[in-house]
């Protein structure tokens, strides 16, 4: 006899749907996706990609960059993509639909970047699969503003870039 069918969790479930999105991501650094969620309702989405109408990385390769941090140690970004966090923003405001009190789901946890708009979009929670290799000012930022931050995997993914 089959064990009877277990529902994925209501976080389990839009992970599974943020998975689905980051197959449209058009930069192997992650292919990173997000939902949002307001009510248990998605309502609004955003992958990693280039702005509408400019090369993606996997047609025209990385814009890479470093960036000197004050403790001296060096990251590489990829500056020819809308990370994915930006990108369910600016569809938000492009369709008039408030974020204001919602969760977001993501691949990787926001960078500071992200993490500055997000607090100022009105998100109060963060569930994120993985922490960001360059996640920590992020991170931190987004605790000290009181939205809740939780991880399925409490390590960094290494994407190997």
């Amino acid at each position: 006899m089959s064990e009877p069918y277990k529902r994925p969790s209501w976080d389990e479930y839009f992970m599974e749907v943020m998975h689905a999105l980051a197959k449209r991501a058009t930069c192997d650094r992650g292919r990173t996706a997000c939902v949002v969620v307001k009510d248990r309702q998605i309502v609004v989405s955003g992958y990693v990609g280039s702005p509408p109408g400019l090369p993606h990385c996997d047609e025209a390769g990385h814009l890479l960059k470093k960036l000197t941090h004050e403790d001296g140690h060096e990251t590489t970004h990829c500056m020819r993509t809308i990370h994915a966090e930006q990108n369910a923003i600016c569809q938000a405001a492009k369709r008039g639909v408030s974020i204001d009190g919602a969760t977001i789901y993501c691949k990787l946890a926001p960078c500071r970047t992200c993490s500055m708009l997000l607090i100022a979009a009105g998100i109060k929670r963060v569930v994120a699969e993985y922490r960001y290799q360059a996640g920590g000012e992020g991170e931190d930022m987004l605790k000290a503003a009181g939205v809740a931050v939780e991880y399925i995997h409490d390590e960094p993914l290494d994407y190997g870039k």
